[in-house]
């Protein structure tokens, strides 16, 4: 069987999962997010692997660039990913990777972007099975009313992410 080697990598903002398979991040989610089972079975199902709790260069590396994230360092990551899903969540993950640093769009946006307006749900259940979270920045959607909507991890979590963006934004402009 393959093998997704994962650590678990604790911050001073949340501790998250770090999942790599094949020299590649499949998994940067939140370690107490409600949907933990359901996005691993997915994971692990698709890739035909299991998890074993080790370490690699491409694990240290996300940490390394989370952390400068976090430090308000980072506006870009340089990782290779491997984005598991079906077609339509992939579709929705690869134009969540087109939304700018320190800027936010809506689900109904997002919709229009992917060329089908009318799936502003299905949008939003993709998003929401996002597991790569920041580097994939699911953060950045909010309701079209400007308001913040759910995040796996926490809305507390995502007002904070999208402020340190603001911050970054502001400081290099």
């Amino acid at each position: 069987m393959n093998e997704i080697y994962i650590q678990y990598y604790k911050t001073n903002l949340t501790e998250f999962i770090i999942g790599s398979y094949d020299n590649k991040i499949c998994l940067l989610d939140y370690r107490y997010r409600k949907k933990r089972e359901s996005v691993d079975n997915r994971i692990q199902s698709n890739l035909k692997a299991i998890y074993v709790e080790q370490s690699n260069n491409i694990i240290e590396e996300c940490k390394k660039q989370i952390d400068e994230y976090f430090n308000m360092e980072r506006k870009e990551f340089n990782i290779p990913l491997l984005l598991v899903g079906s077609e339509f969540q992939k579709t929705v993950w690869e134009a969540l990777l087109k939304i700018p640093f320190g800027k936010t769009t809506s689900y109904l946006q997002l919709s229009k972007d992917i060329g089908n307006e009318k799936a502003v749900r299905a949008v939003a259940n993709a998003n929401g099975a996002n597991a790569i979270s920041i580097i994939v920045p699911c953060h950045r959607v909010i309701g079209t009313n400007g308001k913040l909507t759910g995040y796996a991890g926490g809305l507390d979590l995502k007002k904070r992410l999208i402020e340190i963006e603001n911050n970054l934004f502001t400081q290099n402009m």
